[in-house]
């Protein structure tokens, strides 16, 4: 994908903005929806060109529409995050991707006795092993670049735990830790790796689960008695790709409406 300037600035979207990551290029896995929209919306509004992946191909062009539409570049790798060679063959074809939010994921809201060793096998395989497979693809290239940013998708729940889904729990926590031991292993390099453990949010999948269930969880556990939208999260996850967190590795990072306080 071509580039401008590094102090390109311009009009994308409904306001103006300073296109603080024009010049680079960032990989957005799990992308065709929810949240992974939102990422990918957000780094073209900062002028980053964004090679949008999802499994569902439909899913993924819809999100590339609307980074076009809104002034933004973008383009789509259909792959599966758990296959490290077609993700090594999207990041070679993208060209160096200077930044990768790892956000592919699914849950299930199961307890432990309905979890099969199939389903917990492709929960980890799908959120920490794709994590893992995708940034090994990136790393490479972020070295010769000399330096890069990877934003690990990981959960509220992953850092306290919920009452459903286990294995959602474990890998969300697992990529926790991988986000940790990447950001010692790649700091000489001058690549930071953070992960963002969102708390509620309302998407498509949340709104499914039910307007009684929302009510619950905004007046019993968060403070600001609400869910957060998508594009809250997504700034987040631009500060923390973007050179406004130049000093900030090995972080997590939790946009949560004051769900994590200790002590409530």
């Amino acid at each position: 994908m071509k580039h401008g300037s590094e102090k390109e600035t311009g009009m994308v979207g409904d306001g103006y903005c300073e296109r603080s990551l024009a010049g680079r290029t960032a990989l957005v896995t799990g992308a065709g929806a929810g949240l992974g929209r939102a990422y990918a919306l957000a780094l073209a509004r900062r002028g980053a060109a964004v090679v949008v992946n999802d499994i569902d191909a439909a899913g993924a062009a819809e999100t590339a529409r609307l980074v076009e539409s809104a002034g933004g570049r973008a383009e789509t790798a259909v792959f599966d995050v758990r296959d490290g060679a077609a993700a090594e063959a999207a990041v070679a074809a993208a060209g160096p991707v200077g930044i990768l939010i790892n956000n592919a994921g699914i849950d299930e809201g199961k307890k432990t006795e309905e979890i099969d060793e199939a389903s917990f096998d492709r929960m980890l395989d799908i959120h920490l092993l794709g994590c893992f497979l995708c940034g090994k693809a990136a790393i490479p290239g972020m070295k010769a670049l000399g330096g890069g940013a990877i934003v690990n998708v990981s959960s509220i729940n992953g850092m306290i735990a919920d009452d459903t889904d286990p294995h959602y729990n474990a890998a969300k926590a697992g990529i926790i830790g991988l986000t940790k031991a990447w950001a010692k292993e790649l700091a000489p390099w001058g690549i930071r790796v953070n992960a963002l453990a969102p708390g509620h949010v309302r998407t498509p999948a949340t709104t499914l689960r039910g307007a009684e269930r929302m009510r619950m969880v905004s007046e019993t556990r968060i403070p600001f008695g609400r869910y957060a939208e998508p594009e809250e999260i997504a700034e987040a996850a631009v500060f923390l790709a973007s050179d406004e967190s130049a000093f900030v590795t090995g972080q997590v990072l939790s946009p949560n409406g004051g769900e994590a306080i200790v002590g409530i």
